[in-house]
């Protein structure tokens, strides 16, 4: 008798979802970790990233506060998010690409999305749906013609295992 192949592997939008929550593993924002993953439509990543501050400012020295005083000493005017970074870390062309984020972009994330030429959105959640910066990406969005939509998975979790059992 033949042997059969696995019937529990898992999709490409799970797949790239997945190497997504993986770049957000390396963020060191205490409170919030997000990462990004960009695929061409020959299914290959071409841009990977996740949210911290921007080369040569110290992590050590800026705040990671997600509120204070002055806006200056929060991490907000400082960090940049996971879909900036996998836009500028990208090494090809990112017309009609597709990004994979575990949080819905934001607007300003959302403008970079859009001007990148990236014409796919997959995401785990809109927590933020109500808040005005949500909306404002999704009427962006919605002109621009960039689709955008939930992943719809029956997983709950991968493991992944670095150790032998």
């Amino acid at each position: 008798m033949a042997t059969k192949k696995r019937s529990d592997y898992i999709t490409w939008d799970e797949y790239f979802m997945g190497v997504s929550l993986i770049s957000a593993e390396r963020s060191k924002d205490p409170s919030t970790q997000v990462g990004a993953c960009i695929v061409n439509d020959k299914k290959r990543i071409i841009g990977i990233g996740y949210n911290g501050f921007p080369k040569g400012c110290s992590d050590e020295e800026l705040p990671w506060d997600r509120e204070a005083d002055n806006q200056n000493d929060t991490k907000y005017p400082y960090i940049v998010h996971a879909e900036a970074n996998a836009i500028l870390n990208s090494t090809k062309e990112l017309d009609g690409a597709t990004i994979y984020v575990a949080l819905f972009p934001c607007n300003e994330c959302t403008k970079l999305i859009i001007q990148s030429g990236i014409k796919e959105i997959v995401y785990l959640s809109d927590k933020y749906a109500a808040t005005d910066p949500v909306k404002a990406s999704k009427r962006m969005l919605d002109m621009a013609k960039v689709k955008f939509k939930k992943l719809e998975t029956k997983r709950d979790a991968l493991t992944i295992k670095f150790k032998e059992q």
